[in-house]
């Protein structure tokens, strides 16, 4: 950890209104940013959003004992005289500055992982893969953001052998910021999708943004990406001119021209993964995840994990990702947390894997911008290719219509506008045996269908 002192590299020295002298030799405090959650000694760093501002806590954070805290100096709530401060332009930028300074003391390796979809999952299966080392930290739930990735850096300590941070953003600029933040060693890039595209405008924007991961990558560091996307490919030339390692499975498309380094050939019957000499069981279904876990595999393999450890891993992701339920009679594939449209095709793809009669619930994907009737059309087209027994959409407006209008080659079809609405197609058309994948983005709240499905 640091000491007091070690902020004044960062900000200069520290202010205390009633003219006390401070202790810089003092250890850096916990760094706390939840105001409800300050104990004695702490570092305050009171963040600004649309609807707070934790300045205005300030003067019960010096009652309850806190050591130190970082002010906004446009601030105008007052400083309580006895508390200890740094002034700054943004409290936000500090506290990163901070998460910073603890990671340069860190002598353990930082994985970064990002992409358009599956980075939790990635993250998830990195973390198994690289348990042989000792306790491996990593981000939880969706801590990915401006404030999630120090928060997680800040959680290291010295049990640690390894750090997993995921990266999200819903913009350029995020990544850099949070690469700047992590000084990664390593670097996960999942795939390059459509997601936020309604934000980015295009798969070209949005792989320049993915690739921002790079912008404090160790010189020596090494960048993990799957291969055979050009588009990846072409953005990660322009951001990284250090080692790259792809990975693919035996069959992928290969639009690139840049070969695979590590070559997997994934059984979906047994779950299993041949890759050079050694059999590894993929701990999750589809062929997806068997993607990446190849790419958790190259992690392990980079950190020096022996392969005789990573035999059989076990994973838990959290929960409405790759979730296998039983419900009755029938077998749910919970997708529910959220969806883009490579996420859903690929949940589509592993549901056609399944035996007996399947069926799947769909909600509207958002933040597509202009092509998202496109994108939702694409979707009802793969299902139908697929030979799906039904599909139910929960969707409106024109997102909907796009649905409707391409579902005519299914034997069934519904769509509704709300999850609670899914339950009367399903309760008209489910049989004990059938397998029924529900995938939507999270703002649709797909899982309030759970309760309702039947009891069959």
């Amino acid at each position: 950890m640091l000491d007091l002192a070690d902020l004044v590299s960062l900000w200069g020295p520290p202010k205390r209104g009633d003219g006390a002298a401070p202790n810089l030799q003092q250890r850096l405090g916990p760094v706390c940013t939840n105001s409800r959650l300050l104990a004695p000694n702490d570092f305050f760093v009171p963040l600004r959003g649309e609807r707070f501002d934790g300045h205005r806590f300030l003067a019960s954070a010096t009652e309850q004992g806190v050591q130190a805290a970082v002010v906004a100096r446009d601030s105008d709530i007052p400083v309580p005289l006895n508390l200890l401060h740094w002034s700054v332009d943004n409290t936000l930028e500090a506290y990163q500055q901070i998460a910073c300074l603890v990671r340069r003391n860190l002598n353990r390796p930082v994985v970064a992982v990002t992409g358009s979809a599956g980075k939790t999952t990635t993250r998830e299966l990195i973390r198994a893969a690289l348990a042989p080392l000792g306790a491996v930290h990593a981000s939880i739930g969706n801590n990915n953001n401006d404030v999630g990735v120090p928060l997680t850096l800040l959680g290291v300590d010295e049990h640690h052998a390894a750090v997993v941070v995921e990266m999200g953003m819903r913009g350029p600029g995020e990544i850099e910021r949070l690469s700047r933040c992590a000084e990664p060693d390593l670097a996960v890039i999942t795939n390059i999708g459509t997601a936020h595209i309604g934000r980015l405008g295009s798969r070209e924007a949005i792989a320049s943004a993915k690739c921002e991961i790079t912008a404090a990558l160790s010189a020596e560091g090494l960048v993990l990406i799957p291969a055979g996307d050009p588009l990846l490919d072409a953005a990660l030339a322009r951001s990284w001119r250090g080692r790259v390692r792809r990975v693919a499975l035996v069959g992928d498309t290969n639009d690139s021209g840049q070969a695979a380094d590590d070559l997997g050939d994934y059984n979906p019957a047994t779950g299993q993964i041949q890759l050079g000499d050694h059999t590894y069981h993929c701990p999750l279904e589809g062929r997806h995840n068997a993607r990446n876990f190849m790419l958790a595999l190259a992690v392990a393999n980079t950190l020096g994990v022996s392969p005789a450890d990573l035999k059989q891993l076990n994973v838990e992701v959290p929960g409405g990702r790759n979730r296998r339920r039983q419900i009755g009679a029938l077998t749910i594939l919970d997708e529910t947390y959220n969806a883009s449209p490579e996420a859903v095709i690929a949940a589509l793809d592993l549901l056609a894997t399944q035996p007996g009669r399947r069926f799947a619930v769909l909600g509207t994907m958002l933040e597509l911008g202009p092509d998202r009737e496109r994108l939702h059309k694409a979707v009802v087209d793969h299902a139908t290719t697929l030979k799906l027994d039904g599909l139910v959409a929960v969707a409106t407006g024109s997102e909907a219509k796009a649905m409707r209008e391409a579902s005519s080659g299914l034997p069934r079809f519904r769509q509704v506008e709300t999850p609670e609405q899914a339950a009367g197609p399903l309760i008209e058309w489910l049989m004990p045996g059938d397998t029924v994948l529900l995938k939507a983005s999270r703002g649709i709240a797909l899982e309030r269908l759970l309760p309702l499905l039947p009891q069959l």
